[in-house]
């Protein structure tokens, strides 16, 4: 397959997070977070990864950094972890904190490459989760005021901004099921924490505009809902699904209202008022695609799963295993063809509402060290299903793949590997995967229709 040619000016990056990367979890004054104290609970990491260290990456950037302006990217997606800026969640600035990211967006800059930070991706302070987490209406207030002490620093050279990342993800997982942290299993009564991160996000938008950022976005999860039978109930688990996993977030973002009454119902605090807040416009909208999800009418007995994690008896819809499909070593079936359905029915959905859109995540797990064939055809795969978007009408302006580097898949530690570039989690060495330089040459020949000799074989000690 040839990767087809994008418009011209589409931008190309890779990704990163906090704490599935920086390591150094208690160095320079930073405070814990929600994940360090759940990852220190005994059988929380299932292959016992010290996700303490994470990739190296608070002490190795400048390689990091280096491999990303060797692949010719235009930007790189990394977090900010906010207990590192603001240790107790609200309170005392860590000025040493704040230090390491103005030395990672001024590396970023010295190498041509575009700083896009997201402010939260599931990292909380830890005193808030003790205080209620998202669930405590306050957190998204203290939130806010973080986002304003960033963008404070980091507005000059910053000049694309994501709020938070995947809300459906952390609500579900962290407090519906109790897979993620802060391990709550509160099932439909975790739906507080949905809204008091979508009102954090609205108020770090204004946030940052009034210090000064802009081009601000969010990363939403989207998988296109597939309908398992033909019953009723069928019809009607999925579109529960559909409603709680894809538009419970984004049609309040985008259209200020939620996608069904029953679910603003409860919601808590005046919902009016802060839909008002959530939904003030964005620049652009991101969107994290990985796989469709098979859906239907719930299966007594039956083992349903989420992302992989086991589902309880007792909710109203199942969740069936998609066949036909080769699958990544997450077990996430590789459909291509799903990428493309999500942005249409985006388009479908929000029509002029909907404001320009960058794949803010898209990859997959493969456990091949170096001459990791799969990745590449997945990715190829999903860049022609994106063209296929963008021809469709679909208004795309970039594509960050999941991720630069391997890291800490949560609670699956490092047995998932999601990089370009491959990690020794033992001596932290970095070493580019033959993915790596194909993505390198997919950029270069985008750039200059044309091909390339590579620059740097794959298995090669990384630059820098």
């Amino acid at each position: 397959m040839t990767v087809p040619t994008f418009p011209p000016g589409f931008l190309w990056g890779a990704s990163a997070s906090a704490f599935q990367t920086e390591g150094a979890f208690d160095a320079d004054g930073k405070g814990p977070s929600g994940w360090d104290a759940f990852a220190a609970q005994p059988g929380r990491i299932k292959d016992g990864t010290d996700t303490t260290r994470g990739t190296g990456f608070h002490e190795h950037y400048r390689e990091d950094v280096a491999l990303l302006a060797g692949l010719g990217a235009d930007a790189f997606r990394f977090s900010i972890s906010w207990p590192r800026v603001v240790p107790g969640g609200s309170g005392s600035l860590n000025p040493a904190g704040l230090d390491f990211y103005d030395r990672l967006v001024d590396e970023l800059c010295a190498h041509g490459i575009i700083p896009a930070p997201t402010l939260y991706h599931w990292d909380t302070p830890l005193p808030l989760d003790e205080a209620g987490g998202w669930l405590n209406r306050d957190t998204a207030y203290r939130f806010a005021e973080y986002a304003g002490i960033v963008a404070e620093r980091l507005a000059d050279r910053v000049p694309m901004w994501i709020t938070i990342n995947e809300p459906a993800e952390v609500t579900m997982l962290g407090y519906a099921l109790g897979e993620h942290a802060p391990g709550r299993t509160l099932l439909f009564d975790a739906l507080p924490a949905a809204h008091h991160q979508l009102l954090a996000h609205g108020l770090a938008v204004r946030a940052l505009r009034a210090a000064g950022a802009g081009n601000i976005g969010v990363a939403l999860s989207h998988t296109p809902v597939w309908t398992a039978g033909d019953s009723d109930e069928d019809r009607m688990g999925a579109q529960i699904y559909d409603t709680l996993t894809n538009w419970l977030f984004a049609d309040p973002v985008l259209t200020g209202r939620y996608p069904d009454e029953g679910f603003a119902a409860l919601m808590p605090g005046p919902v009016e008022d802060d839909l008002k807040v959530i939904s003030v416009p964005l620049d652009w909208y991101g969107v994290n695609y990985y796989n469709p999800t098979l859906v239907g009418a719930p299966r007594p007995g039956a083992l349903d799963s989420f992302s992989g994690y086991s589902m309880p008896a007792g909710l109203p819809f199942g969740i069936r295993e998609i066949e036909g499909y080769d699958t990544t070593d997450f077990g996430w079936p590789v459909v291509p063809q799903g990428l493309a359905e999500t942005l249409g029915q985006l388009r479908d959905r929000f029509g002029d509402r909907l404001p320009p859109v960058y794949i803010t995540e898209n990859g997959c797990a493969v456990d091949e060290p170096v001459a990791d064939g799969r990745r590449i055809a997945f990715l190829e795969g999903h860049l022609e299903a994106l063209r296929t978007a963008i021809d469709a009408g679909v208004d795309v302006r970039g594509y960050f793949t999941w991720s630069l580097t391997d890291n800490v898949e949560w609670t699956e530690g490092a047995s998932k590997r999601f990089g370009l570039v491959h990690i020794d989690y033992e001596t932290l060495r970095r070493t580019p995967k033959e993915s790596y330089a194909w993505y390198r040459d997919v950029i270069r020949a985008q750039r200059t229709g044309g091909t390339h000799e590579p620059a740097l074989t794959p298995g090669e000690r990384a630059p820098g």
